[in-house]
């Protein structure tokens, strides 16, 4: 299952007026680990940043969904809240959910979020939404990483046959020294 990093990078950015500046910022990327979400963004974000740049942090973040329109480029933070009843108590339990949405404005990703949630089967209400500052984000694509030992981010690659070729590891240390009188 893949999860959602949040990944802080820092590099030297040009502005359209041609003046340079240090900055920092976040990209959601999908990842099995946090070592596989720094990988995926040095290779995406290696492809448009010209120089060094610099993963300052990556943090785990929930998103239970993620809704993604063309015509927007800003990332608004849904919380969406559902009463639900547990099962083995009987208890009624509030429930918080956070969906991503792109959208120009607040009243916009708040449409967005009840279109995409109208097929919910519990009451809900949405307390909150705020602007993130996300720049960009990278959903898993199988294949994407070229030369690592999983097909790209997180399925691992399919099993060689034993028979057919002979296995060179590292890791297997053989210690056996046997007379000729055996």
């Amino acid at each position: 299952m893949n999860n959602w990093y949040t990944v802080k990078v820092k590099f030297t950015k040009e502005f359209q007026d041609g003046t340079l500046k240090r900055v920092t910022e976040p990209y959601l990327v999908s990842s099995l680990s946090f070592t596989e979400a720094e990988a995926r963004i040095y290779q995406e974000v290696g492809e448009f940043v010209r120089g060094e740049f610099l993963v300052t942090s990556i943090s785990k973040t929930d998103f239970a969904d993620i809704f993604h329109y063309d015509d927007a480029e800003d990332w608004y933070k849904c919380k969406v809240s559902y009463v639900t009843e547990d099962a083995d108590s009987g208890k009624e339990k509030k429930v918080n959910n956070n969906f991503l949405v792109s959208a120009h404005n607040v009243k916009m990703a708040y449409e967005r979020i009840e279109e995409s949630l109208k097929g919910l089967m519990v009451t809900y209400e949405i307390p909150m939404i705020s602007l993130t500052p996300i720049v960009e984000i990278f959903p898993y694509v199988p294949c994407e990483i070229e030369g690592d030992e999983y097909n790209g981010g997180g399925s691992i690659a399919a099993p060689v046959d034993a028979g057919d070729e002979e296995i060179n590891s590292p890791n297997i240390n053989v210690a056996f020294n046997a007379s000729e009188e055996e």
